[in-house]
Formats: structure tokens, sequence, C-alpha cells
């Protein structure tokens, strides 16, 4: 919990000393999103430095918007879950993603790029359902980005589960996706479209896949709502 609060009675500011500390609403937004172990949380805020995490985790818990409970049958293992309390914060979660999707300028969005983030959303907002039955096999090159950060895999299963890796799965990839950072980026926060994006996406593969790729690629949940900054 914040140590100097705002001194008021007023239920905003209130909400303020446990909603506004640095980190909170962004570990808010995976907790909505519907991650649950700590691990899955700071792939959703690799920024985030793991003790950090840990503290706001507890400041939830202290608060009444999280619980923390050992997972079934996995002894030793916990996991985080938003309570009643915590589950009512999940349109002012929404407004707040929308509210800066609609009035944030792109250009100072898209200064904050970041793969590992990227990779995490497109997997947990994929829709298989376009792709063929079976395991399907996608891989993301950035072309931009050092060797250590440039190749991920999205791996689809036949009843729909995504799994990211950031190393070489060992099957093989149905379809190459070569683009950079800042590209795939906007694509996935609705301000461009594969099919305007060009020669700046590469598909190397299986076509019906490629051609399917707006479809499938799910976008960022807050990519419906028009910009009205520029």
């Amino acid at each position: 919990m914040a140590q100097h609060g705002y001194k008021q009675f007023c239920p905003l500011s209130m909400a303020a000393e446990v909603l506004c500390t640095r980190w909170t609403m962004v570990l808010m937004r995976e907790l909505v999103a519907g991650s649950t172990r700590f691990n899955d949380l700071r792939r959703g805020v690799p920024k985030m430095s793991p003790t950090l995490l840990s503290q706001r985790l507890k400041e939830l818990e202290l608060a009444g918007i999280v619980e923390r409970g050992e997972v079934p049958g996995e002894k030793g293992i916990f996991d985080y879950r938003l309570t009643e309390a915590g589950r009512d914060l999940r349109p002012v979660v929404e407004a707040m993603g929308f509210w800066g999707q609609k009035w944030v300028e792109s250009r100072l969005s898209l200064k904050n790029l970041d793969p590992s983030l990227l990779m995490w959303d497109m997997r947990r907002n994929l829709n298989p359902s376009p792709l063929p039955e079976g395991r399907t096999v996608i891989q993301f090159l950035y072309q931009d980005l050092p060797a250590s950060k440039r190749s991920w895999w999205l791996i689809v299963e036949k009843h729909g589960e995504v799994d990211l890796c950031w190393y070489d799965p060992g099957f093989e990839v149905d379809l190459y996706v070569s683009t950079d950072l800042h590209t795939m980026t906007a694509i996935w926060m609705g301000l461009l479209t594969v099919e305007k994006a060009g020669a700046k996406v590469a598909l190397t593969g299986d076509k019906a896949i490629g051609k399917q790729m707006q479809t499938w690629l799910g976008l960022s949940p807050f990519a419906v709502e028009p910009k009205r900054a520029a």
C-alpha cells in the first residue's frame, strides 16, 4: 500500500491510493485478462522486477482485490485470482485502455516497443478458428532485432490451445512471418492492417494460413476503438 496517501475521504482519492501506484494498473490488466500464475504475470509485465511484482500482489491482496491460493494438486504452487472487488475493476481497466487507444498519439505508443509483451498479447488473443485442424506452427522473425530476440514461435494445438516459444520448439513451421517490430505492433494495435503493410510483412509457407492472418491474429482488445489522436 502507498505510504503517503492523499489524506482525503473522497472515494476517488481512496481508490487512487490503492490503484495508482507504479505498475498496479498494468498488473490489473494482466489479472483481468486471465493470468493467474506468477510467471505468466511476469510475462505480461516483462519490465517489472519480480520483487516489485511480489510487492504489488501483496498490496492488492491486503486491499481485498486479489486472493492467493494453493493450486489444487500442485503442492507449494500458488496462483492469484481476482476477488469480487477485483472483478468489479474490469470496466475501469477496460475504460482506461480504450481511452488510451482513442486519445494517446500513435507515435507515442509506438515508441514503447516490446517484443515479449507483443507476442504474449498475441498468444492469448489469437483466434484459432480460421486455422487448419491439428497443430499449426507460426514463426515470427523480427529482422530489426538482435538475434536473441528475433525469433518467436506461436504453436496452435488441435483444440485451440496456444503456446509461445522464444526458442525453436522443433516442429515443422507452417508459416513464416518476417517483418519489423514497429510494423507488427501497429498491426496488433489496429493502426495498420496486414494488407496495408504490404512489403513490410513477408509471408512464406502455407498460403491459406497467410491469407487469413488478419483474422487469426485476433488483435488487441482495444483495437476496435477508433483513434481520435494522430
